[in-house]
């Protein structure tokens, strides 16, 4: 066998081993989820990678679509002294069916009063939303998105309205490194008799910043307009100084896991001359899923 026959053999054999030990030593890739479950935790991990991993506020609506199950406490003083605490305060489960999307199943809060009014349950309600734009921290640090909730009159003893009503709004958001800036407006239409009802429209304003890993100081603005109804003309105000504790993974081993665990807390301080409450204590738990 000639020397350059024997060389190029050589070089042949060489290059397949090379080629083997290459294919050897890199994993193949992850199967694509076939399940009905890991198929939908796929598509909200890839949606939400689509947008700034920033926290949800406290009190105020968000642009931002997350996939989770809340409960929150609040508790408001009246101008009488008296107190109500809200058990629920209207919240439930988050979920991303599909893309750029968001449906929220919402629990009938309880609301307990210390006065003569009495306790019961207050309305049930859902939401619809669709993100229109955003870009995660590394494209642009934005959100923009509208939404759409429904409310039923299924609250006892006057806890809850008295007509059914849409609440039409828009949120967005722009962030700058560890800061970020969030704002909502809407409004509460009432089906019927919107003129004697009042039609309130609300505007949200919150200022973030992420301090560590899972820790998030914000201040918010919650302004309501009210027009129409017993208190046309009226504007109510408070700055909202809160606390956040961002998701703490419950299995920080597995960079895939969803699962985690998020909390917070806020004071309502009225800034307006009229206020229906004062010091309002809001506190939210959540399991993110």
């Amino acid at each position: 066998m000639k020397a350059s026959t024997r060389f190029g053999l050589a070089a042949l054999l060489l290059s397949a081993a090379c080629a083997f030990a290459q294919s050897a030593a890199t994993p193949p890739p992850a199967p694509a989820p076939t399940d009905f479950f890991s198929k939908w935790q796929a598509r909200a991990s890839a949606t939400q990678a689509l947008q700034p991993g920033w926290a949800v506020p406290v009190i105020s609506p968000y642009p931002m679509l997350i996939q989770v199950f809340r409960t929150e406490f609040v508790r408001q003083i009246a101008p009488a002294g008296t107190d109500t605490w809200n058990y629920g305060n209207t919240k439930g489960v988050n979920l991303i069916p599909f893309a750029r999307t968001e449906v929220d199943f919402l629990i009938p809060p309880y609301i307990q009063h210390n006065s003569k009014a009495k306790d019961g349950f207050g309305d049930a309600s859902a939401l619809l939303k669709y993100r229109i734009l955003s870009g995660n921290e590394q494209h642009g640090n934005y959100m923009f998105s509208t939404s759409f909730s429904a409310t039923i009159p299924t609250g006892s003893y006057s806890n809850g309205n008295k007509n059914a009503t849409v609440l039409p709004a828009i949120s967005g958001g722009k962030g700058y490194r560890n800061f970020d800036l969030q704002s909502s407006l809407g409004a509460t239409l009432p089906v019927i008799n919107g003129a004697a009802a009042g039609r309130p429209v609300a505007w949200n304003t919150t200022a973030q910043y992420h301090l560590s890993k899972i820790v998030w100081p914000e201040i918010e603005d919650n302004a309501t307009y009210y027009k129409g109804g017993p208190n046309d003309g009226k504007t109510q105000n408070f700055v909202s100084p809160g606390l956040l504790i961002g998701k703490y993974k419950l299995h920080p081993q597995d960079a895939k896991a969803r699962s985690g665990l998020a909390a917070g807390a806020a004071m309502q301080i009225a800034t307006s001359q009229f206020h229906t409450y004062n010091h309002g204590l809001y506190i939210t738990a959540r399991f993110l899923f």
